[in-house]
């Protein structure tokens, strides 16, 4: 099975890309700017907002499943346009499509629990852009799966696993939210159950996070113990109290697709146990 990752250069596409090569798949990876450490069968350039260049690259790779795992943040014609364009083409030709969202379509205001019937109701940019993405993709791809997430952990390279590193050893200045609280899951965990929602028949929203609820501040305290750093010295602060916007308190509940899949998504006090072989996970 060919099978195309949008985004194939950053954390989640890296990772969706070796379980795919792992498992037997031609994949065909994109990049927006140069091509990731992932070893592809080919490495194709893409710019979501062209949709020349999306028409062509589509044609050329010719997948039977097309993943977006790419992330343009707050650029609303990156993050917000372009996976409908690409909805667009894959529903054209046929091809199954597994689009990546987040728990940044919601605010955490006046709940925290969300499953998949809970409407977007985002409070940044980003959040906004992102909900957008999961509206038209659907509009124009019915069959398409939208897997929202949360923070993705794993392997030491995530964005939030850097910044324990560097706040526990004081070169960065910050502070880790204890009110600002998620659903972290591994990124291997991740990769392989989105895979298996696109070798499915699955449809529509999906949640795809662990279980356990952590506070960020938490979170890095696990890390920094796994690590063998000094989870004390991490400094703490409030979200409330802070110019940073975004949500407080959002838990995405995702035992329906745990159900419907064989992999385990696991809570990060079990991944990041010290001496845990989640990084090590066989696919």
């Amino acid at each position: 099975m060919t099978i195309l990752i949008v985004g194939g250069s950053g954390f989640l596409g890296s990772e969706l890309v070796r379980q795919a090569r792992t498992a037997g798949h031609t994949t065909v990876a994109t990049y927006a700017t140069k091509p990731g450490d992932a070893s592809p069968t080919a490495w194709c350039p893409l710019d979501l907002r062209d949709a020349g260049s999306l028409d062509a690259v589509m044609a050329e790779v010719n997948p039977r499943v097309v993943i977006n795992a790419s992330s343009g943040r707050a650029d609303w014609a990156v993050t917000a346009e372009g996976p409908l364009q690409l909805a667009r083409v894959a529903a054209k030709h046929g091809i199954r499509m597994v689009h990546v969202s987040t728990d940044a379509v919601f605010s955490g205001a006046g709940r925290v629990h969300y499953d998949e019937s809970c409407l977007p109701d985002p409070v940044t940019p980003y959040g906004a852009a992102k909900a957008a993405s999961e509206t038209g993709v659907l509009a124009v791809h019915p069959k398409a799966v939208v897997a929202r997430t949360s923070l993705i952990i794993g392997y030491g390279r995530s964005v939030h696993e850097c910044l324990v590193h560097q706040l526990a050893v004081g070169t960065v200045d910050g502070a880790l939210f204890t009110d600002d609280i998620r659903c972290p899951v591994h990124v291997s965990d991740l990769a392989a159950a989105l895979l298996e929602l696109a070798s499915s028949d699955a449809a529509g929203i999906h949640h795809v996070t662990g279980p356990d609820a952590l506070s960020r501040h938490e979170l890095g305290v696990l890390i920094a113990e796994r690590d063998g750093l000094d989870g004390s010295r991490l400094p703490a602060g409030l979200r409330a109290d802070s110019s940073v916007p975004g949500a407080l308190d959002v838990r995405l509940d995702s035992q329906a697709t745990q159900r419907q899949l064989r992999t385990t998504l696991r809570g990060a006090r079990e991944f990041l146990q010290r001496g845990a072989t989640a990084d090590q996970r066989e696919v």
